[in-house]
C-alpha cells in the first residue's frame, strides 16, 4: 500500500514517503501527541495474517523497543490501524554506510572508529538476547553522532515461515528487511545461515567482519558473478588480506577481521564486545605506529598467561638485580643488529628507498616471472605487495611519507597509501631517480632529453627542469634530490671527464647547475648540512 502525504496511521501523520523494499515502506512523519518527527515503516500484510502471528509480532518488537543504545536507531511504537501494522522508530538524518563505500573506502581513522561504536550496539544487542541477522553496509545509517543500527533485531520479528527456496540474491533495498526462513543478503550471510541453521551473536559476528573488510578496502569480503559461486565462495574460501590492497592497514586489523570470517562459528570471535576491544588497540597501535599487544577471547587463557608472565617477570627482575649489582656503573652503549632480506621468492633490484620518518621501506621485488613494489614498516618482520603496481620501477617518497611515487608503463604515478588509490601525475619513461619536493613539485629523470624534468605532484603536463652544459659535455643528468627547502636540489651530471662529473647543486628558479663534489656516483643529502657520496 501507499500512503498519500496528511494521511493518519493512530496520531502518526504522514509527510512524504522515504523509501520502500520487500518488507514494507517507510514514511516521514509527524507524532501528533509528542510534537516530533519519526519514520513509520508500514509492514505487509502477510506479517499480521493470523493472529498468533500479531502476538508474536508485537511481543517481539516490544522487547527491541526497551534496546536502548546511542548506536542503535530506536524503536518507539508498533501500532496497528485497521489491517496495518506499522512500526514507529526514530528518525535519522545522513547518509548509509552503503552509499558512502559506493565512493571508495573509509580512512583508517573512521574504520576503526565506526567498527567500535558497531561492536558496542552489537554487544549490548546480545546480551539482551536480540540478534540483528542481517546487519550489512546498507542497515548502518552514518550520522553527526555517529553510527545508527538500522532494524536491528527486526529481521527476527518479520520473519514469516517460508520454505528454504525463497533465498534470494537481491539485496534488501532502503535497509529494509529481505523475506524469506535465510535472511540477510548474500554477501554478508554467515555459512550457518546459508545452510538454513539458527543464527546467533556469532552470525552477527561474521557480517560485521565482511563489513569491516569492506569498509578498510573499499571491496566486497566476498563476491561472484552467479548465485551459487558467491554461496561457494563464502563456505569455502577467504578474501585477499586487507593490506594487500591497503598496504598500509595494521596488520593487527587483518587479524581481526580473519577472526570475525572464520568459517566455523567456533573460531570467530565469541562475542561482539571482543571485537570492539581489538578494535580500540589496534586503534591505539595505530595512533603511534606500533603494534598493540595481542589479546585472546577465553579468560581462562588470559589467566593462565598472566601467571607466567608473573613468573618470568619476577625471574628477569631477579636477575637483572644480580646483574645490575655486578656491573660497572659506566654506560655500555647499546648494540643493535638489523637484517632486512627480500620477501620468499622474490629477489632485490635496485630500487629501494626509506620513508623519511625512516620507519617503512619500499622497494622493488623480482619474482614469479613479474615485479611489483613492496612495503615493509620496519618495526615488523615481513614485506606487503602493493597491489596494482606491476613493473615499477623507481619507487619514491612524498615529503610526509603519506604518498609514494614510481614509474610504470611510461606514466608517472602515484599511490595514496591510506586509501590504495593510485593516479597518473603525468607522461614519463623510465627515470632514473626521481625526488618530490615541499613545495609540490616533483622532479625526475628524463631518459629521452637526458635531463631533468619537473611536474606538479597533484598531475600535470612535465615541462623541462635543466639543460645540459655544453660547455662541460654533459651526458645525462641523474638522481635528483631535493633538499629540505623544496626549491634546491643536488642531481648527479655525466660529463665527458671525470674532474666535471660529480654531484652538483640546482635550484627551481634557474636551469644552471653548480658543481659541489666530483663524483663517479650520486650523493645522498644528510640533514642538516652533511652530503654522503
Amino acid at each position: 500500500m501507499s500512503l498519500a502525504a496528511g494521511s493518519r496511521l493512530g496520531r502518526y501523520e504522514i509527510l512524504s514517503a522515504l523509501g520502500a523494499g520487500g518488507m514494507g515502506e517507510v514514511y516521514k512523519a509527524r507524532d501528533t501527541r509528542l510534537e516530533r518527527t519519526v519514520a513509520v515503516k508500514v509492514l505487509p500484510q502477510r506479517l499480521s495474517s493470523s493472529p498468533e502471528g500479531r502476538q508474536r509480532f508485537e511481543r517481539e518488537a516490544k522487547t527491541i523497543s526497551q534496546l536502548s543504545h546511542p548506536h542503535i536507531c530506536a524503536l518507539y511504537d508498533v501500532g496497528r490501524e485497521g489491517e496495518t501494522e506499522y512500526l514507529v522508530m526514530e528518525l535519522l538524518e545522513g547518509e548509509t554506510l552503503a552509499d558512502r563505500l559506493a565512493k571508495g573506502p573509509l580512512p583508517l581513522e573512521q574504520t576503526l572508529r565506526f567498527g567500535v561504536e558497531i561492536a558496542d550496539a552489537l554487544d549490548k544487542a546480545h546480551r539482551q538476547g536480540i540478534v540483528h541477522r542481517d546487519l550489512k553496509p546498507g542497515n548502518v545509517m552514518l550520522t553527526k553522532s555517529g553510527v545508527k543500527l538500522l532494524d536491528f533485531g527486526l529481521a527476527k520479528v518479520m520473519a514469516p515461515a517460508a520454505p528454504a527456496g525463497s533465498l534470494t540474491a537481491l539485496p534488501t533495498q532502503q535497509g529494509l528487511t529481505q523475506e524469506g526462513t535465510i535472511l540477510g543478503t548474500f554477501q554478508y550471510m554467515a555459512p550457518e545461515q546459508l545452510e538454513g541453521k539458527e543464527a546467533d551473536a556469532r552470525t552477527d559476528i561474521f557480517a560485521f567482519g565482511a563489513t569491516l573488510y569492506e569498509m578498510a578496502s573499499g571491496k566486497k569480503a566476498f563476491s561472484a558473478s552467479s548465485q551459487a559461486s558467491l554461496i561457494t565462495a563464502i563456505m569455502s574460501s577467504d578474501p585477499p588480506p586487507i593490506s594487500s590492497v591497503r598496504p598500509m592497514s595494521p596488520p593487527l586489523l587483518d587479524r581481526v577481521v580473519r577472526t570475525c570470517i572464520a568459517k566455523d562459528p567456533e573460531d570467530r570471535w565469541q562475542s561482539a564486545g571482543d571485537v570492539g576491544k581489538e578494535l580500540k588497540w589496534v586503534a591505539e597501535g595505530s595512533a603511534v605506529g606500533i603494534a598493540p599487544p595481542m589479546t585472546v577471547s577465553s579468560k581462562r587463557r588470559r589467566r593462565q598467561r598472566l601467571g607466567w608472565a608473573i613468573a618470568a617477570l619476577m625471574a628477569i627482575l631477579a636477575f637483572w638485580g644480580l646483574l645490575s649489582a655486578r656491573r660497572p656503573t659506566a654506560a655500555i652503549p647499546p648494540r643493535m643488529v638489523l637484517s632486512i632480506l627480500p620477501p620468499p621468492g622474490v629477489g632485490w633490484t635496485d630500487f629501494l628507498t626509506l620513508s623519511p620518518d625512516g620507519r617503512r621501506l619500499a622497494f622493488v621485488g623480482s619474482g614469479e616471472g613479474r615485479t611489483q613494489i613492496w612495503i615493509r614498516n620496519l618495526d615488523e618482520e615481513t614485506a606487503r605487495p602493493v597491489a596494482s603496481t606491476e613493473n615499477a620501477e623507481n619507487p619514491f617518497w612524498s615529503p610526509d611519507g603519506r604518498t609514494l611515487g614510481f614509474f610504470s608503463q611510461s606514466k608517472l604515478k602515484k599511490l595514496e597509501l591510506e586509501s590504495g588509490a593510485i593516479q597518473v601525475v603525468g607522461d614519463a619513461d623510465l627515470g632514473r631517480g626521481a625526488t618530490w619536493g615541499r613545495s609540490g613539485v616533483i622532479l625526475f629523470a628524463n631518459t629521452a632529453s637526458g635531463t631533468l624534468s619537473r611536474v606538479p605532484a597533484v598531475g600535470g603536463v612535465p615541462a623541462p627542469a635543466t639543460k645540459l652544459g655544453a660547455s662541460r659535455g654533459d651526458a645525462v643528468h641523474r638522481w635528483p634530490q631535493f633538499l629540505p627547502d623544496g626549491k634546491r636540489f643536488l642531481v648527479f651530471v655525466r660529463t665527458g671527464t671525470p674532474a666535471t662529473t660529480g654531484i652538483y647543486l640546482g635550484s627551481l628558479d634557474s636551469m644552471d647547475l653548480r658543481l659541489l663534489q666530483p663524483s663517479g656516483a650520486a650523493g645522498l643529502f644528510v640533514p642538516p648540512d652533511e652530503l654522503l657520496y
